[in-house]
């Protein structure tokens, strides 16, 4: 520190009345750093809703059993033989009718979109007609539920708004059957509700299956902490060959693929937007020291000290961020609970979910912007604090 310097801090209304004085040149950097920042929110809240859209479809009450080795329903395999097996292992509970127990027939089929006329993959769930028993946060919402062991069919809230002919009381073909839309059901924003239910004994040999053939058993506990009991049990029996996994952890584990995927993706598009950011706020703050030269040689003289004008500048820099972070984060906060759709790439059917924003992701979306503003204000405030302050002072 040179003689008669000190490390007294700068006013920090200085710093408002610097960015004011030179607002055209700070709202470059404020709108790239919004931008950057909306971006970022976007697809971290994208990833966000798909996933907690596919978590709430499962319960912990629940499990499901599969094929050992099974990936996904998709790829699963149970015969009917297994079910009796499984049905009386210990945990599960029972009804007046017998064990909450439902082998599950587990397809796609085309439909076309509403909004664009294209066909998407639409996940065509066969069930038993105890199922609303066993998923309890489901209910029909209009109409009613389909009758066992007629051709008839329930869709949920976000395949009926989404698919065309999904209208309850309209009739629509599914493999070598034609099937009647009794009912829309409610599965709390849940996957569910981008699907279409009728009688596994049904939905199977529409699409030449056997009626005596399954992708996946879901069971209901007498409480979540007989899941070990049944896994246990079932795990223990020579003549199964299954996995038994608590329904909550398989839909969890099945959104990881597209949530990482989308992460990565907007990771990458929000990194190189946050380098255009990062450059228009160096080109600000350096636009900034060499208009303010004389000012800082005065400061300088005055007795601040090189750390004071760093110290200066870089809080300058960082209230550019913010201003920029909120209006980022303020521009996106409409999109939340807009419903959009993707392709779950474990299934490969189309699952309608909405944008989750929330408090801690927009906390987020402002510490990103500071760090922008911190790292383009950083070497210009360097450079203002080592300015020769006699050179500057001669200029006056």
């Amino acid at each position: 520190m040179r003689c008669g310097e000190s490390n007294v801090a700068i006013p920090l209304i200085y710093n408002f009345r610097s960015v004011k004085a030179r607002w055209t040149s700070a709202i470059v950097a404020v709108v790239g750093i919004a931008g950057t920042v909306g971006v970022f929110v976007a697809m971290l809240s994208l990833a966000r809703g798909f996933k907690a859209t596919l978590v709430s479809s499962g319960s912990e009450d629940n499990a499901i059993i599969m094929r050992a080795g099974a990936t996904s329903e998709m790829t699963g395999g149970v015969t009917v033989d297994t079910v009796k097996i499984v049905q009386d292992k210990p945990g599960i509970a029972r009804s007046a009718d017998g064990p909450l127990i439902n082998p599950e027939v587990v397809l796609v089929a085309p439909i076309p979109l509403i909004s664009t006329g294209t066909d998407a993959n639409v996940e065509v769930r066969g069930v038993s007609k105890n199922v609303l028993e066993i998923r309890r946060n489901i209910r029909i919402v209009q109409g009613r539920m389909f009758a066992p062991g007629l051709y008839e069919i329930v869709v949920g809230k976000n395949a009926n708004a989404s698919y065309a002919g999904l209208t309850l009381g309209n009739t629509i073909s599914l493999g070598s059957a034609r099937w009647k839309i009794v009912g829309i059901f409610d599965a709390g924003s849940s996957s569910f509700d981008s699907d279409i239910w009728g009688d596994a004994h049904l939905i199977g040999p529409a699409y030449n299956r056997p009626d005596t053939f399954f992708q996946s058993v879901t069971v209901h506990l007498t409480s979540p902490a007989a899941f070990q009991h049944l896994k246990d049990a079932a795990t223990a029996d020579p003549r199964l060959n299954v996995d038994v996994t608590r329904e909550i952890d398989y839909y969890a584990k099945q959104s990881n693929r597209l949530t990482t995927l989308i992460t990565v993706l907007g990771g990458i598009v929000a990194a190189i937007m946050a380098i255009g950011a990062v450059f228009g706020a160096l080109n600000t703050m350096y636009s900034a020291v060499a208009e303010r030269g004389r000012e800082i040689a005065t400061m300088r003289a005055l007795g601040f000290g090189g750390p004071s004008v760093i110290f200066s500048f870089v809080i300058e820099a960082l209230l550019i961020a913010l201003v920029g972070g909120l209006i980022g984060c303020l521009a996106v906060i409409p999109l939340n609970g807009l419903t959009t759709g993707a392709m779950n790439l474990q299934t490969f059917s189309h699952v309608a979910f909405a944008f989750k924003i929330t408090p801690e992701l927009l906390v987020r979306g402002v510490v990103f912007a500071m760090v922008m503003g911190l790292i383009g204000g950083f070497l210009p405030a360097v450079r203002a604090a080592r300015l020769p302050v006699a050179t500057a002072l001669r200029e006056l």
